[in-house]
């Protein structure tokens, strides 16, 4: 089939690169949880007319990212515990099935993508910076999902990694020993170098409750 209509792209769109860019701002705090988003002050901020600034903004409403209110507009998330655990439980699906492929492939070069993340925790929990330490976190699940060697679970786990970030933010501040959080990441890499499949995903499983049970205190991923 001829697909004549059709023109090439030759760069971003600009709703493309304002959807990017608010993305990144929800993902960092910039934009906090439940902040309101004014067209008029945004369309200054970017200097872009408001066409393309609906535009990105209503990806990000289908994205899950935003929330719209009848007659008041559109608000970045609130994140309720259930949310969070909804978030860790489709995580938990998607981290256990790459686990599962990366086994099945090269596992030595994915243990080494995820030590190189590993060593940026541990140096942002030696210079006391949470927010590099976040990021850091963030690189590990990201490169474990990577790693399997799937684009669709990489898609699929694009908006998740977002929310993620957003608890990240939450769930650094509950940690009294920031070295606890740097050893289940250890912990994850020593059982898939050894090629465990059942000790890397029990582990997987625990680190994923415990950040449920610290961010929503009585939730659970295991009924």
């Amino acid at each position: 089939m001829a697909l004549t209509n059709i023109e090439p792209v030759s760069r971003e769109s600009t709703a493309g690169i304002i959807a990017r860019q608010l993305r990144a701002a929800i993902m960092s705090g910039a934009l906090a949880p439940g902040t309101q988003l004014g067209e008029s002050e945004l369309a200054a901020r970017f200097q872009v007319s408001r066409g393309p600034l609906r535009e990105a903004m209503q990806r990000l409403v289908s994205e899950g990212l935003l929330r719209s209110e009848r007659h008041r507009g559109l608000f970045v998330i609130d994140l309720e515990p259930s949310d969070v655990l909804d978030i860790y439980t489709a995580r938990t699906a998607i981290e256990r099935a790459a686990v599962l492929l990366i086994l099945r492939g090269d596992i030595a070069a994915a243990a080494d993508r995820l030590d190189a993340t590993v060593r940026e925790m541990a140096s942002a929990a030696h210079d006391d910076d949470p927010a590099a330490l976040s990021t850091a976190d963030l690189r590990f699940h990201e490169a474990l999902i990577e790693a399997s060697g799937s684009k669709r679970l990489v898609r699929m786990a694009s908006t998740l990694l977002i929310e993620t970030r957003m608890c990240l933010t939450a769930l650094q501040d509950t940690y009294n020993d920031v070295e606890e959080r740097v050893g289940e990441h250890t912990q994850i890499i020593e059982a898939l170098r050894a090629g465990d499949e059942r000790a890397v995903l029990a582990l997987l499983d625990a680190h994923m409750e415990d950040a449920v049970r610290r961010l929503a205190p009585g939730s659970s991923l295991h009924h």
